[in-house]
């Protein structure tokens, strides 16, 4: 597992720091964002019309895939499908929103720890002149927090970015950066304390070869690892 490093920048959102030993949420030393907590602009639900004349056998699958819709992310590494999961709604119409205004796209992974995690979705990562302030960005808003007992680290999980308990206790989640479980054993320890929303279904090769690049002592990989699209399956 690679070293774990604290780097203590002013409203960074990380998914690491020395806690014990292990990679934790850093806690110390982050500044209040400036932004409110705004609320989550639900997403609508898009309900077909009821047709005496459809098969009846088939509708099941249709609200299936509106419970848990899935995506497929293509990056300059590879792509991967994920689902979102029904228990976290006000995660899952989030990312439903920004996806389809296509906000992810042009955003790198701007943290990848081999043997912990990969993390993306900082829109100041679209700017190179902002390398000294990635992982502090986002949408201006949060989401509060949707930590579901069960939904645990597993390899490929989806879970939220937040800032550290210090200056949020009520672990409200970051409105666009997202971090994706490579090594479960590395992440375990985060159980109940970040909120996850989904998983990858297809193309965990693709999260170990992210997790595999080379990077700097920030933890930013090298060469940039870009969101190419973000499309929903149908």
């Amino acid at each position: 597992m690679k070293r774990s490093l604290v780097i203590l920048l002013a409203a960074s959102l990380l998914i690491a720091g020395c806690k014990a030993g292990k990679q934790s949420p850093a806690d110390s030393d982050v500044k209040q964002e400036k932004t409110a907590p705004a609320k989550v602009e639900k997403v609508k639900e898009v309900k077909a019309e009821e047709d005496t004349t459809v098969n009846k056998n088939v509708e099941p699958a249709k609200e299936e895939m509106n419970k848990e819709p899935k995506y497929r992310i293509q990056t300059s590494k590879g792509e991967f499908v994920i689902k979102l999961y029904d228990e976290t709604p006000l995660h899952k119409e989030n990312f439903m929103k920004l996806a389809e205004s296509g906000f992810f796209e042009g955003i790198c992974f701007h943290r990848v720890i081999n043997g912990f995690m990969v993390q993306v979705g900082d829109p100041f990562t679209k700017d190179s002149t902002k390398t000294n302030r990635w992982g502090e960005g986002g949408p201006g808003y949060t989401i509060p927090a949707e930590i579901v007992p069960g939904l645990t680290h597993k390899k490929g999980a989806l879970a939220a970015a937040r800032r550290g308990d210090t200056v949020n206790p009520a672990k409200e989640s970051s409105g666009s950066q997202f971090y994706i479980v490579q090594d479960e054993s590395g992440c375990k320890h985060l159980d109940g304390e970040y909120s996850i929303f989904g998983e990858v279904i297809s193309g965990l090769d693709v999260i170990d070869r992210i997790a595999s690049v080379a990077t700097d002592f920030a933890d930013k990989p090298i060469d940039r690892i870009d969101i190419l699209s973000v499309t929903r399956e149908k």
